[in-house]
Formats: structure tokens, C-alpha cells, sequence
């Protein structure tokens, strides 16, 4: 039946304000949560394993913060692995400390260690989301950031009656960390996901999943709210629901223009908001989500569903299937993205970066190493402009303020070493590619310009990149090859969609901007888990500025260390 535990936390949240918190002063307070890291025994699909979960949930706990807030999580690990967490999307000013990833900005916390993460609300609002950023633990260990704005402020858009949270996901049979390290030492990837889920769930066209569906109620002629999280490890996804249509009005916590569509795509990292009406005849609908994938690469192709309710309907009523695009609908996937624009008003000005001082080129490409003792002889690699990245003994952002130079290089290549056709001719070749820990530095304040460019090296493929501690504006995208002399031309500098993660859409190419005004360093990786583990990342050390509130901040004491 229709599930209201989310709706009953954001009523609390809203209306009963300060229960068990701390108010500071009057329109800003203080919101503790604590997550414990439990190993809890999940069943799905016939199958019961045990699972990484927090506080025993799966997917975990929503975070309900008002624009403004200080937000502490305090985590424990009682689990078996080490563990860190990531508050995706939140920009973290000068507190790289609170943002997460472990070996960039803190050692893991240690089984039986906790770890208070104390981090501000600022200038933001609207949908993120929490993971484990550590191994392939996200793939059970996550959940919602809900920001609402401050008291007073109306949303940019009709004020829903409800609001509901749709967390996309992936599940396996067998354990994850098994699975991820049984494809590192064959040299191949892993097996791919038995199912999506939705809200954990992957509805009832799976065996064993009658009570495992996530059901929503709506009322005839009202309108909600849907905050919609791909969690997903390795899939960008498609979302639709049956004989609805559905009003974009914001992704990544940023307003956008709003615009109708009859499905979304939404890659692993991102968030969307959409407006729904229930203006169909009173029955039972079809919420689904199946993968997007326009590569020769096989992916998990199985739809999950949930179900949208009208009330008073009986649960015998047989719920209608949504049309979805096909499975490698690239049309669709552009068309969709360039649909995405900034609302861009005056309260919400797209402030977008007119000049540039520094212009970055990185090349994706995916590659093999010799591996002796892989399956094959060889173990595959991912890289930017040919260097594959190389995960530290010591947290990156410890070493940077503490100036531990052995730690890392900071000449990590502006440009790739060797230009080539990047989306011609299938290549094999690895054209050098090299291991390393090397970052880029950044002046602070200075702007960047950074286009990601797929290459043709082993496949094409669509990789959705996250940059941590920024919004960054998507000034352009194209397929082929970047053109330098005339690609920028063709920019949109008035109202391009702002955003904390980006697809580079399969054989082409997308061009980002952002002011380097957050000082520390700051993870940027292709957030499929799997190509981020083959070395598909790297970071960027953002330099102090000459103001006192313009350098990193000190560490907590409780900092974990390696």
C-alpha cells in the first residue's frame, strides 16, 4: 500500500519544526542527525543477503534541512568495511572536511569509529542526496537531501498538495564487494545488476516483489511533487509514469524553466524535480524506470515499477505500463538536455562566467593495462588525457593543507599529450596512458572552462561527471569531435542549466563553466561507479584567496585519520 513515511518526516519537519533541535538564531537552527552503519539482512527477488545500511534502512534516511541551516550528522560504523559519506551536491565553502569522499577530503572512518559531519546550508535549496563514497558501498548505503527554502520564500512554481521522494537504484543478488572484487581481479566488469529498484523496491513484475513496491496516493485533481535521485552504481535511467505527464521546474537543487515531458532521463548523481498532475481517469498507474544506453555495452535492461494510486481505487485494478523511450534513444537524450535551461530570474540570476582565464581539455578514455594474473592477461583502465587516477595512502585535502608534498603531483596535463580523431575509428591502442596521483592546481576566484571530450578508444560511451564542492554552468554539448574555432559560437551564455553533475553524452563532447571560489580540493569523477574505480577521475587543488573568510578552514579535532 501507499507508502507516507517520507510525507509524515517532511510534516514533522515542516510543522513541528524544532522537535530535538537547536535553535539558533531565529530563522536558522541546528539539525542533528545520527547515522549508524548496520550490516542488516535484505530480501529481494527470492533472495535474503545481508546489507550496509544505515540505521537499519534501505535506502537510508531523508535529511530535512531549510536553506540557512547547520546540518551535523554524526556517523558510527558498526559495519565490517571502513566508511565515508558523501553530501552530494552541497558546496561545502572552505569545509572540504564535511564533503566526504574517502582519501580526497578525510581518511575512511574505521569500524567501530565515528565521526561528526558539521557542515553549513548555504545559498542553496531544493533536492540532493547523500551516499558512501567508498568502495561500492553506495550501492545500499544512500539516500535524499531535502533543502526547502527560507521561511517566507515561495517555491518558483505551483505549491504541490505532497511531495514525494523517488530514490532510483540498482540491487544484486550477491554480495557487491564480492561481485566489484571478483571483476578487478578477472580483469573484466563486473556482473551487471539483477534489477532496478525504486525507493528499494523493484515492484511486481519481479518474482517475490508483490510487497516489495513502493506505491504513491494521489487525490483527483491535485498536484505533487516528485523529487527524483538516480542512485543507481553504473545506469543513467529513463522515468516515466503511465497516462502523466510530468513539469521539470528543477535539477541538482537549481530552479530550471519548466517544461513538460512525457519521460525524464537522469543519470547516476542527479537529481530532478518534477510537477505532477492527477487529472487522468481515477485508476492505478505504472511509475517505471529502465536503463538508457546508446553503447555496444550491455547493461542491466530489466524495468522496475512502482505504482501511482488514485484513492479510492481498489488494489485488484491492474495498473497501466507507461511508454518509455527505447532503450538507446540517443534523439531523445539530447533533445532532452538541451530542454534543461536556468530559470534565471532575478531572484535566481544564472550568474554564468563571461570570461575565462583558464581553458582545460580532457579527453575520456577507456584503455587496458597488463594484469599477469588477470583473466586475460590484461585489466581495463579508465583515464583523463591518458592518465589514469591513483587513489592516495592519505586523504588528498590533508596533505594539501598540511603540505605533505609526496602525497600528490600538481601538473596533471591541461590538454591530452597526443590529439588524435577522438570519435573516429574505434581505437585499441592505449596511446600511452599513465598511472598517477596528479591533480590541477587552480588560482582562487579565477574561471574555468572545462570540456569533457568522449573518445573512440576501446567504445563510445556516455559518462555522467560530478564535481565535487562546485555548481557548474553547461554552456554547451554536441556530438564529434570539439571544435575549437567553432564550437564556442555556438554556447548559451544567457541561461544554460546549472548543475553539479553532467552527462557527456556518447561520441561528442560537453563544455562546463565555473569561478574557482571555493578553496581546497575538490574530486571530479565519472560517477559510474565502475569506470571510476578503473581510474576515471581526478581533482583539482583551488588555491587560497589573499581574504581571511577566503582559505580552507581548520580541521575538526575528530578527523579521521589514515
Amino acid at each position: 500500500m501507499a507508502q507516507f513515511g517520507s510525507f509524515i518526516s517532511l510534516l514533522t519537519f515542516l510543522f513541528l519544526g524544532f522537535l530535538g533541535l537547536i535553535s539558533i538564531p531565529a530563522e536558522a537552527a541546528i539539525r542533528k542527525y545520527q547515522f549508524d552503519i548496520q550490516v542488516k539482512n535484505v530480501s529481494r527477488l527470492c533472495h535474503a543477503k545481508p546489507i550496509v545500511t544505515v540505521n537499519g534502512r534501505y535506502p537510508g534516511p531523508t535529511i530535512y534541512a531549510r536553506e540557512g541551516d547547520r546540518v551535523q550528522v554524526n556517523v558510527t560504523n558498526h559495519a565490517q568495511y571502513n566508511m565515508s559519506i558523501h553530501w552530494h551536491g552541497l558546496k561545502q565553502y572552505r569545509n572540504g572536511w564535511a564533503d566526504g569522499p574517502a582519501y580526497v577530503t578525510q581518511c575512511p572512518i574505521q569500524s567501530g569509529s565515528s565521526y561528526t559531519y558539521d557542515f553549513n546550508v548555504t545559498g542553496q535549496r531544493g533536492t540532493l542526496w547523500w551516499h558512501a563514497h567508498i568502495l561500492w558501498l553506495r550501492a545500499t548505503v544512500y539516500g535524499a537531501i531535502v533543502i526547502m527554502p527560507k521561511p517566507g520564500t515561495p517555491f518558483p512554481f505551483p505549491l504541490p498538495a505532497r511531495e514525494f521522494e523517488i530514490l532510483l537504484g540498482e540491487w544484486w543478488n550477491n554480495d557487491v564487494e564480492e561481485i566489484e572484487n571478483q571483476g578487478n581481479r578477472m580483469g573484466f566488469p563486473p556482473n551487471m545488476s539483477d534489477t532496478h529498484t525504486i525507493n528499494g523496491k523493484p515492484g511486481p513484475l519481479f518474482p517475490c516483489s508483490e510487497k516489495h513496491t513502493f506505491a504513491m496516493e494521489v487525490e483527483q485533481g491535485k498536484t505533487y511533487l516528485l523529487r527524483i535521485i538516480n542512485g543507481a552504481l553504473n545506469d543513467e535511467l529513463f522515468f516515466a509514469i503511465a497516462g502523466h505527464n510530468m513539469t521539470v521546474v528543477e535539477v541538482d537543487a537549481v530552479y530550471t524553466k519548466p517544461f513538460t515531458t512525457q519521460a525524464i532521463l537522469i543519470a547516476p548523481g542527479q537529481t530532478t524535480n518534477v510537477l505532477i498532475q492527477a487529472n487522468q481517469a481515477p485508476s492505478r498507474y505504472f511509475v517505471a524506470t529502465k536503463a538508457f544506453m546508446d553503447a555496444p555495452i550491455s547493461v542491466d535492461n530489466k524495468t522496475a515499477t512502482a505504482i501511482l494510486q488514485y484513492k479510492g481505487v481498489p488494489n485488484t485494478v491492474l495498473p497501466i505500463l507507461p511508454q518509455m523511450p527505447a532503450r538507446n534513444d540517443s534523439a531523445f537524450a539530447l533533445s532532452y538536455s538541451k530542454k534543461l535551461r536556468s530559470l534565471n530570474s532575478a531572484q535566481y540570476p544564472a550568474n554564468v562566467p563571461l570570461k575565462v582565464d583558464r581553458n582545460l581539455f580532457y579527453t575520456i578514455g577507456l584503455g587496458q593495462n597488463p594484469c599477469p594474473t588477470c583473466l586475460n592477461g590484461t585489466r581495463l583502465v579508465a583515464s583523463l588525457n591518458n592518465v589514469s587516477f591513483v587513489m592516495p595512502k592519505i586523504a588528498l585535502l590533508q596533505a594539501h593543507y598540511f603540505d605533505i608534498k609526496w602525497a600528490f603531483r600538481t601538473d596533471f596535463p591541461d590538454k591530452p599529450p597526443t590529439p588524435f580523431n577522438y570519435t573516429g575509428a574505434p581505437l585499441t591502442a592505449n596511446l600511452g596512458t599513465k598511472v598517477g596521483t596528479r591533480l590541477s592546481k587552480i588560482a582562487f576566484n579565477s574561471t574555468v572552462e572545462l570540456v569533457l571530450q568522449d573518445t573512440n578508444l576501446l567504445t563510445v560511451e556516455s559518462h555522467p561527471f560530478h564535481l565535487h564542492g562546485y555548481n557548474f554552468f553547461v554552456v554547451g554539448t554536441g556530438t564529434g569531435n570539439f571544435d575549437p574555432a567553432k564550437d564556442p559560437d555556438k554556447y548559451n551564455l544567457v541561461d544554460p542549466i546549472e548543475r553539479n553533475t553532467v552527462g557527456v553524452p556518447t561520441g561528442g563532447w560537453t563544455a562546463i563553466r565555473f569561478r574557482a571560489d571555493n578553496p581546497g580540493v575538490w574530486f571530479m569523477h565519472c560517477h559510474l561507479e565502475l569506470h571510476t574505480g578503473w581510474g576515471l577521475k581526478t581533482a583539482f587543488v583551488v588555491e587560497d584567496g589573499p581574504g581571511n573568510d577566503q582559505s580552507v578552514l581548520p580541521p575538526p579535532k575528530d578527523l579521521p585519520r589514515c
